[in-house]
């Protein structure tokens, strides 16, 4: 089982819109990542993202580039100032690649959570990261 941690695409400020949707930079950012995981072979079967409308956006742009046929909702659990455990321990009960659309904080803490080796890496800003869940634990397979 895979498990694949998105950080949202730029957003538009606050000021400018208080929903922060992505920007058009942002959208373009995402469907270029979206374009790359899919390349490598990224096909979730299920996909999470916060509720939060940038958060939504970016899930909807994976959904459409990785797997149109999985399953996507908002869960809870994903905010930036939520605790990372509580998705992790969601994702033990898990056997389908998920893929996690969230913020920061959260998400690099999530990383460092389920991977303890990761702590020294600081989180890709709009990236993602891609753990194996092996015998031992989660490992880091890849970043961008």
């Amino acid at each position: 089982m895979t498990v694949f941690l998105v950080h949202h695409g730029p957003a538009l400020e606050s000021h400018v819109d208080p929903v922060r949707p992505l920007s058009q930079a942002g959208r373009a950012m995402v469907a270029d990542l979206a374009a790359s995981a899919a390349a490598r072979g990224v096909k979730p079967a299920v996909i999470w993202h916060s509720g939060k409308a940038r958060a939504r956006q970016t899930a909807e742009i994976f959904w459409s580039a990785c797997n149109p046929l999985a399953t996507m909702s908002a869960v809870r659990g994903l905010l930036p100032g939520d605790p990372p455990e509580w998705i992790a321990d969601q994702l033990i009960g898990e056997d389908d690649d998920v893929m996690v659309v969230g913020h920061q904080p959260h998400l690099g803490l999530l990383w460092h959570v389920l991977d303890p080796r990761s702590r020294e890496t600081p989180y890709p800003l709009h990236g993602m990261v891609a753990l194996e869940r092996t015998e031992q634990g989660w490992r880091t397979e890849w970043s961008s």
